[in-house]
């Protein structure tokens, strides 16, 4: 299966949003897209096949270089969200949307993983009685036994040669691979294992869908969401032992705010429920980080845009995604830190206080870097 359609213009990676049914998962969904829709200025959402959408990620600094360039637009950087077919018990085996489900994981970058955090006798709940620990290892492992028939498979053809032979490489992969196995037998995601970055392509072949980052959303009802609860705790307990993050919200909240269409509604509906802004806003942020990027931003009279690369990209590479000419014929960076921008106002003025530096090919950029690009077609 091909990766899904990848229509954005600047780097668009794909989060998964994830769940037994009837945890929220759909309803943040909509709550993403009806955002979107609502939030004219700040987010953007646009169908790209049926359950993807692209909303903007939300960010302070864009709007506040566009204060003082006062650009005709304001683009900002984009994320894909993926609403995925809830799972049942025994998906890796076929059951229900099974296979669905684990094609459509094995397709995104991250995953969102939405989890039941509240009691309601009129919400169907088939699982019994509300565990999130339990809810979060039922998925879990359907992922792990579904990569522990990839990884099984592999080792196997490897072992003969590992064995056999001289091929270095091959006893290598064998090991690596037996380590996996290992893991995956004992309960836990290859994530947590720590493949260094010269392991990592004896495996990268199996697309293992515990090898993903993983956000965890704990969806409580509202009298919860901003001390969480019993159920959440627990929750978080869990996500920390794994080093991941977990973000606390009541879904039902979100989608309302994201139906209002007047700024003035929601920010007065906000204030009834004490929130500084949509929780949605943390999630989109959380995402982004998750998935190892940062931005790096252009500005000027025309527009002032937000772009995003992976964290660790030099100079020509984030060059590429405004355009792949950009790369091919770099020849220098002209950059400003963000804090000098802000601090001065104006490019001239950075320029005139020698905060304007001329970087090359080497320069790692930074989160947050003001950029103008000398290239040569």
């Amino acid at each position: 299966m091909g990766r899904l359609s990848r229509k954005a213009s600047n780097m668009a990676l794909q989060a998964g949003i994830v769940g037994l049914p009837n945890v929220g998962k759909s309803t943040l969904f909509n709550a993403v897209s009806n955002s979107a829709k609502a939030q004219a200025s700040n987010y953007r959402f646009c169908t790209i096949e049926p359950n993807v959408g692209l909303v903007d990620v939300p960010d302070e600094r864009l709007q506040q270089l566009a204060k003082l360039v006062n650009p005709q637009r304001i683009v900002p950087t984009q994320l894909e969200i993926v609403d995925i077919a809830g799972l049942v018990k025994g998906a890796s085996k076929g059951e229900g949307l099974g296979n669905k489900f684990l094609g459509n994981i094995r397709e995104v970058d991250a995953i969102i993983h939405v989890i039941r955090c509240f009691e309601d006798e009129n919400v169907l709940r088939e699982e019994g009685k509300i565990n999130p620990v339990g809810d979060k290892e039922i998925i879990e492992t359907e992922l792990q036994l579904k990569d522990l028939e990839s990884v099984e498979k592999k080792w196997q053809r490897v072992e003969k040669m590992a064995r056999v032979g001289t091929d270095t490489k091959a006893k290598a992969e064998f090991d690596i691979l037996g380590r996996c196995k290992t893991h995956l037998e004992q309960g836990k995601n290859i994530y947590t294992l720590g493949l260094t970055k010269e392991e990592k392509p004896a495996v990268a072949d199996l697309f293992l869908l515990t090898d993903k980052p993983v956000l965890y959303v704990a969806n409580v009802d509202e009298a919860s969401m901003h001390t969480g609860n019993e159920y959440s705790k627990a929750l978080a307990a869990a996500a920390a032992a794994e080093g991941a993050e977990m973000i606390v919200m009541c879904n039902n909240i979100e989608a309302q705010i994201a139906e209002m269409e007047q700024e003035d509604d929601r920010k007065m509906f906000m204030e009834e429920y004490g929130m500084k802004e949509p929780a949605l806003h943390r999630l989109i942020q959380s995402a982004y980080q998750l998935l190892n990027l940062e931005t790096y931003f252009t500005a000027g009279e025309q527009e002032v845009r937000a772009w995003t690369i992976k964290k660790g990209w030099k100079a020509p590479q984030a060059a590429s995604v405004i355009h792949t000419d950009f790369e091919k014929g770099f020849i220098k960076a002209e950059v400003i830190a963000y804090e000098d921008y802000i601090k001065f106002g104006s490019e001239a003025a950075c320029r005139e206080n020698g905060k304007l530096r001329i970087e090359g090919k080497e320069y790692i950029v930074k989160d947050g870097d003001v950029m103008h690009f000398r290239f040569n077609v």
